[in-house]
C-alpha cells in the first residue's frame, strides 16, 4: 500500500516550487534557452503573417487586377513558409539538444545519488520503483524540456501575434470570433479535472507493472522451479489490464474533448461568416479581411489544441518531478565525518566494544557484543541463522551505522574514517557472488586501473581461478552475461576471491563463501584461501565447522549475543553451544558417509 501511494500523484497540477527546481536545471544552459526564446518569437510571427499577406493578395492585387502584384505576394509568401521551415529546423534542433543535455546530467545526478543511499534505502524500496524514476519519470521530464516548455511559448506567442492582426484588421469581428472562448475555458476545465485523474492511475499501474516485471524476472527459477508460471501469469493479466483500462479512460476524454474543440472551431467560423459576410455585402470590410479571419480561426485553434496536450505534458513532468525529488532528497545516507581522520596505514585491529545493533528501532538484533582481533589473525563466527553473524560484517563496513557501542580500526572509530577509505582496506567474498555483463577481466578488477594485467592473473593463479579462466576460448576477455549466467557457481565464487585477493585488502571476510560449492572445488578454493588469509585479518562466517577448526580464534553467537569464544578445541572442552554444533554436524556427516557405504555396496 505504501508503494501504491508513492506513485500516485498526489499533488498540484502544477506547483510553483517544483518547476523553480526543474526550471535550476535550465541555467548551465541559458544561451540555448535564449536562442530559443528568440526563435520562438519569429516563427510565431511568421505563421500569422501569411494570412495578412493572403489579405494583401486579394484586396490589393487580385481585386485590381494586378497579375505583377499577385505574383510578386506570391513570391512573398513562398519565401515566409520558406523562412519559417529554416528557422524551424533551427529551434527544434537546439531545444531538443538542450533537452537531452538536461536529462543527461538528471539522470547522472539520480544514479549517483542512489549509489550513495544506505543499504536500508533498498531493504524498503522495491527496484522496479527505482528504476521507473530513473527511465519513465526521467522520460517525462525529457518531453517536458525538448517540447513542451518551448512548444508552450510559442503557442503562447503564436495566439498574441494573431490577436494583433485580428485587432489591427477588426475589432468587432475579432470580438465575435473570440465569443466562443467561455465555453472553451469551462470545457478545458472539465478535460483536465478528468484526465488529471485517469494519468494518476495510469503513472499508478506503470510503476506496478515495472515492479512486478522486474522482481518475476529475477526470481524466474523459483516461478519455473515451482510451476508458478500459470498463476503469476494471470496477476500480471490483472495489473497489465488496470493499466489498459486507466490508459482507455484517457483516451475517452481526448477522444470527446478534441472533436468538442473542433465543433467550437466550426461554430466560430460559422460567426465569421455570418457577420464578417453581412459587413462584407454591406461594404463595411473587405474580402480579404474576411478571407484571412477565417484563416486566422484555423490558426487559432490549432494552438489551443496544442496547448490542452501540453497540460498533460506538464502535468507529468510535475508528478514525474515529484517523485524524483523525493528520491534526490532521501537522506537514507550513511553520513560520512565533516572532517574524517585519514590514516597512512592500517595494519587491520579490529575491536567491537559493547556493540548493540538494530536494523528497526529498538529491536536489536546484536546485543552488546564485545571482541578483539588483532592485526593478521582468523577468527571464524559460528552461530544458527539469525545469530547476528552478517550482521556483524554489515556494521563492520558501515553499510548500516550502530545503536550503542563502539567500532574501532587499529584504535579509531570508523565512523571518524571515510566509509570510501574505510572499504579500501575491506574485501568481503559472499556466498551469492555477484557478476556483472562484461568480461571475465572487468569482473576481476571492476574496471580498476591500477590492477594491470599482471595483478589480475596474479591474483587468479593464486586462488586456482586461473585453471578454468585458461580454458575459456577467450580466456580473461570471455564475455560474462548478467549475474554470470553462463559459468558454474564455482567458477563465480573463484572469480569473486580472485577478485577480492586483486585489490589487496589489509581485511578479508568471507561470508559462507563455499557453501555454494563442491568437494573438489573447494578443496581448491581452499588452498587459495590459505594463501589469500596470509599477513592479512580475517573474519570467516561458516556453518560447516569443518572449514575453520584452524582459526586462530571462533565467536559463537546466540540470539544476537556473544556467547562463547576460543579456539576448536577450548570450545569443544567447554561442552557449551559449540560442542553441541559440532556434534550435531559429525552425527549428520556420519549419517551422510553410512548412506553413500550402502549405496555403493548396492552398486548405485
Amino acid at each position: 500500500m505504501a508503494e501504491e501511494k508513492d506513485d500516485e500523484i498526489v499533488g498540484k497540477a502544477y506547483d510553483s516550487k517544483l518547476m523553480k527546481r526543474l526550471l535550476s536545471y535550465i541555467i548551465p544552459y541559458k544561451k540555448y534557452v535564449s536562442l530559443a526564446i528568440i526563435l520562438n518569437i519569429l516563427v510565431a510571427a511568421l505563421g500569422p503573417l501569411r494570412p495578412y499577406l493572403t489579405k494583401v493578395a486579394i484586396d490589393v492585387h487580385i481585386e485590381n487586377k494586378d497579375l505583377d502584384g499577385l505574383l510578386q505576394i506570391s513570391l512573398i509568401l513562398f519565401g515566409v513558409l520558406a523562412f519559417q521551415s529554416f528557422i524551424q529546423y533551427f529551434l527544434t534542433y537546439f531545444t531538443e539538444l538542450m533537452g537531452q543535455k538536461i536529462i543527461y546530467d538528471l539522470r547522472v545526478q539520480i544514479f549517483s545519488h542512489v549509489q550513495k543511499l544506505a543499504l536500508k534505502f533498498f531493504d524498503k524500496t522495491p527496484v522496479g520503483r527505482t528504476v521507473t524514476r530513473v527511465t519513465n519519470d526521467v522520460d517525462a521530464l525529457n518531453e517536458m524540456f525538448s517540447s513542451g516548455l518551448v512548444e508552450i511559448f510559442s503557442d503562447l506567442f503564436v495566439l498574441i501575434w494573431i490577436l494583433i492582426f485580428m485587432f489591427s484588421m477588426s475589432v468587432p469581428l475579432s470580438l465575435v470570433t473570440l465569443s466562443v472562448i467561455p465555453v472553451l475555458i469551462f470545457a478545458t476545465f472539465l478535460f483536465r479535472k478528468k484526465v488529471r485523474e485517469t494519468y494518476r492511475d495510469v503513472r499508478k499501474y506503470l510503476a506496478r507493472l515495472n515492479s512486478y516485471m522486474q522482481e518475476h524476472i529475477t526470481g524466474m527459477n523459483v516461478v519455473q522451479i515451482f510451476a508458478r508460471e500459470k498463476v503469476e501469469s494471470e496477476k500480471f493479466k490483472k495489473i497489465n489490464a488496470e493499466h489498459r483500462d486507466a490508459n482507455i479512460r484517457s483516451i475517452f476524454y481526448y477522444a470527446v474533448f478534441y472533436p468538442f474543440v473542433e465543433l467550437l472551431n466550426a461554430v466560430a467560423i460559422g460567426l465569421i461568416i455570418w457577420y464578417g459576410g453581412g459587413e462584407v455585402i454591406q461594404k463595411h470590410l473587405t474580402l480579404g479581411v474576411l478571407f484571412a479571419f477565417i484563416q486566422y480561426v484555423e490558426m487559432f485553434w490549432r494552438p489551443v489544441r496544442d496547448l490542452s496536450e501540453k497540460y498533460n505534458i506538464l502535468q507529468g513532468a510535475m508528478a514525474a518531478s515529484e517523485r524524483i525529488f523525493k528520491l534526490l532528497d532521501d537522506k537514507t545516507i550513511i553520513p560520512d565525518p565533516k572532517q574524517p581522520i585519514l590514516p597512512n596505514n592500517l595494519q587491520g585491529k579490529i575491536e567491537f566494544k559493547n556493540v548493540s545493533f538494530a536494523y528497526n528501532e529498538n529491536d536489536y538484533v546484536l546485543k552488546n557484543v564485545s571482541f578483539e582481533i588483532n592485526p593478521g589473525q582468523t577468527i571464524a563466527i559460528v552461530g544458527a541463522t539469525g545469530a547476528g553473524k552478517t550482521s556483524i560484517i554489515n556494521i563492520l563496513t558501515r553499510f548500516y551505522d550502530i545503536q550503542k557501542g563502539e567500532i574501532t580500526l587499529d584504535g579509531i572509530d570508523i565512523r571518524m574514517l571515510d566509509k570510501r577509505v574505510l572499504r579500501k582496506y575491506i574485501a568481503v567474498v559472499l556466498q551469492d557472488v555477484f557478476l556483472f555483463s562484461g568480461t571475465v577481466k572487468s569482473n576481476i578488477n571492476l574496471g580498476n586501473e591500477e590492477i594491470n594485467d599482471e595483478k589480475l592473473i596474479h591474483a587468479a593463479r593464486t586462488v586456482g581461478a586461473d585453471k578454468f579462466i585458461e580454458n575459456l576460448s577467450l580466456k580473461y576477455e570471455e564475455p560474462v552475461k548478467e549475474k554470470g549466467a553462463t559459468l558454474s557457481v564455482g567458477q563465480r565464487q573463484l572469480i569473486s576471491f580472485a577478485r577480492a585477493l586483486a585489490y589487496n585488502p589489509q581485511i578479508l571476510i568471507l561470508d559462507e563463501a563455499t557453501s555454494s560449492v563442491d568437494t573438489e572445488t573447494e578443496k581448491l578454493i581452499q588452498n587459495g584461501i590459505e594463501k589469500l588469509l596470509v599477513g592479512r585479518t580475517s573474519i570467516v562466517i561458516a556453518h560447516r565447522l569443518s572449514t575453520i577448526q584452524t582459526a586462530d580464534k571462533i565467536l559463537v553467537m546466540h540470539k544476537g549475543e556473544l556467547k562463547e569464544s576460543g579456539n576448536h578445541q577450548e570450545l569443544l572442552a567447554k561442552k557449551g553451544i559449540y560442542f553441541k554444533l559440532y556434534q550435531l554436524q559429525y552425527k549428520d556427516q556420519e549419517i551422510v558417509k553410512k548412506i553413500k557405504e550402502g549405496l555403493w555396496q548396492q552398486g548405485l
